[in-house]
C-alpha cells in the first residue's frame, strides 16, 4: 500500500489499514538499532510495545548498536548483507550515510503523517531538524552533571567554566571520547560566545585554542564511550563530574534516586532520529511502522518516559507527566525556559565537514 494513499485516506483510517495489512502478514520481524538504556526503554514503551500489541504477528528486536551505527551500516552495505531494518542515528552521521547512499532518501510530506491539526510534516517538525535521509524524533542535549555528595554544600558548580576549574572544584571528570561537544565547551569556557563558537572552531587557531583549554583538565579526565558509562562512573564516585545525555541523567536522578545535578549552562542541543538502511529486506514494513511511530501523539508519548523533547510542534502541548513517577516532564526538557538560557546548538554541517580530521587529532590527543 502506498504512503500517498494512506495520507489521502487520513491518519485515523491509515492506522487501521496499516494494522489490517500487518495482521495479514506472517511473522514480520524488524531489527531496530538504538542507544540502549533509558532511551531504548522509552522507545520500547512508547512505540514498539503498542505497535506489537496492535499487530501480534510483528516482532521488534532491539540492538544497542547506535554508538557505532555508521560503521555498522558501511560494513553491512559493503558485504551486501543488510541485517538492520531501522537505525537511530545522529544527524551528522546520517548526512554522511546519505551521501554514501547507504540509507534511503525520505520525502517527509509524502511518507510521514501530517500533524494532528493537518500541518504537513515539513512544517510540523522543528525548524532545522529534517534531513534528506533523516526523520527527527527527539531533541536532547549533552550536559555536564555532578554528584552533589562530592562537593561541600553551598559550593556547588554552576557553569561550564566551573567544570574546567580544577582548583575550586577538584575531582576527576568523565567526558565522551569524541571531539564534538568537548571542543565547543572548551571554547565556551575560554570566553567564546555560543553564537561564535563554530566560526572560531573552523580556524586552525580556534582548534589550537580548544585543545589548549582541554589540556588544562587532561590529567583529571576519564573517557567514556557508551552512554550508560557516564552516570555509572558518577554513581560509583569514580568521578565528581560527568558529561552525558540529559535523558540518562534524568533517569538516574529521578528514577534511581542518584544525587545528580545538571548544569544547564552551555548545554549542547541536538536532534536525534531515524534512518532507513538502503537495500534492507523490510523497507515497506519499516515505512508503515514509521508512519505511525512518528506521528504527533507517538512523539509526545515518548516524553512520558524520558526527558527528551518531541521533534514536532504539534506534540509539544501533549507532553504531560512521567508515566511512572507522576512528575511534570516539561520542566525537565532541555528546551524549558529555565534550562534554555545559554544553549549551544550543535552544528551538524560543521561536524560533517570536520569530523574525520578533528577525530584523528582528538584520538591522538587522548
Amino acid at each position: 500500500m502506498s504512503q500517498r494513499l494512506l495520507k489521502v485516506i487520513g491518519a485515523g483510517s491509515a492506522v487501521s489499514l496499516i494494522a489490517m495489512s500487518a495482521a495479514q502478514a506472517q511473522d514480520i520481524s524488524l531489527t531496530v538499532v538504538s542507544w540502549g538504556g533509558a532511551y531504548t526503554e522509552s522507545q520500547v514503551r512508547a512505540y514498539h510495545e503498542p505497535w506489537m500489541e496492535m499487530n501480534p504477528d510483528w516482532e521488534i528486536i532491539n540492538d544497542d548498536g547506535s554508538a557505532n551505527a555508521l560503521a555498522g551500516l558501511r560494513s553491512q552495505s559493503e558485504a551486501g548483507n543488510v541485517t538492520w531494518d531501522l537505525v537511530d542515528m545522529l544527524p551528522s552521521d546520517a548526512q554522511l550515510a546519505c551521501e554514501e547512499g547507504i540509507i534511503m532518501p525520505i520525502d517527509h510530506d509524502e511518507m510521514l503523517a501530517d500533524g494532528e491539526d493537518g500541518t504537513p510534516p515539513s512544517e510540523d517538525f522543528l525548524e532545522g531538524s529534517l534531513g534528506e535521509c533523516f526523520i527527527p524524533q527527539i531533541i536532547y542535549s549533552t550536559v555536564v552533571t555532578y554528584n552533589s555528595e562530592m562537593f561541600e554544600e553551598g559550593n556547588y558548580p554552576e557553569t561550564i567554566e566551573d567544570f574546567f576549574d580544577t582548583e575550586n572544584f577538584p575531582g576527576r571528570r568523565a567526558i565522551q571520547n569524541r571531539p564534538a561537544v568537548n571542543m565547543e565547551w572548551a571554547l565556551y569556557a575560554d570566553g567564546v560566545d555560543p553564537e561564535e563558537i563554530y566560526d572560531v572552531l573552523a580556524t586552525p587557531e580556534g582548534q589550537d585554542r580548544a585543545f589548549a583549554k582541554l589540556d588544562t583538565i587532561k590529567d583529571d579526565l576519564v573517557f567514556w564511550e557508551e552512554g550508560a558509562q557516564s552516570p555509572q562512573l558518577l554513581a560509583d564516585q569514580e568521578v565528581s563530574f560527568a558529561t552525558g545525555y540529559n535523558g540518562r541523567i534524568f533517569d538516574a536522578a529521578e528514577v534511581e534516586g542518584q544525587p545528580f545535578e545538571i548544569i544547564w549552562d552551555g548545554q549542547v542541543v541536538e536532534f536525534d532520529g531515524w534512518v532507513v538502511p538502503a537495500d534492507g529486506e523490510n523497507v515497506d514494513e519499516v515505512m508503515e511502522y514509521l508512519y505511525w511511530a512518528t506521528d504527533t501523539q507517538r512523539l509526545a508519548d515518548q516524553a512520558s518516559y524520558i526527558s527528551y523533547g518531541p521533534a514536532r510542534h504539534s506534540s509539544q502541548d501533549l507532553v504531560g507527566q512521567h508515566a511512572d513517577l507522576g512528575i511534570d516532564m516539561a520542566e525537565h526538557m532541555p528546551t524549558h525556559p529555565d534550562n534554555y538560557f545559554a544553549p549551544i546548538e550543535l552544528n551538524n554541517e560543521f561536524w560533517t565537514d570536520w569530523r574525520d580530521e578533528l577525530a584523528e587529532r582528538f584520538n591522538n590527543w587522548m
